[in-house]
């Protein structure tokens, strides 16, 4: 009897990428909760733009969100005013 492997999982590193792309030793349950605050705001908020995949880096002081979205206008808005208030809050 063959054993059950995950699809995702045996993907990853060869034809798929990870979904955060960061490393830590002692912050790591702090980054973890940032990371998923930042995706359930991120669903709540652009639920209606089509959200596929969210994909976070850090780097030493700043964070990187990107969207991979099939309805880029509603999430970056007339004029980029969308975007803006992401970030604000």
């Amino acid at each position: 009897m063959g054993q059950k492997v995950h699809p995702i999982g045996m993907r990853v590193g060869i034809i798929r990428d990870w979904d955060a792309k960061w490393y830590a030793e002692k912050e790591y349950a702090d980054y973890l909760h940032e990371d998923l605050a930042i995706r359930k705001f991120i669903q709540k908020e652009l639920a209606d733009a089509s959200v596929s995949t969210i994909e976070i880096e850090r780097a030493v002081n700043k964070v990187i969100v990107s969207l991979h979205t099939a309805k880029p206008g509603m999430v970056i808005g007339k004029g980029g005013s969308n975007v803006d208030a992401l970030r604000a809050q």
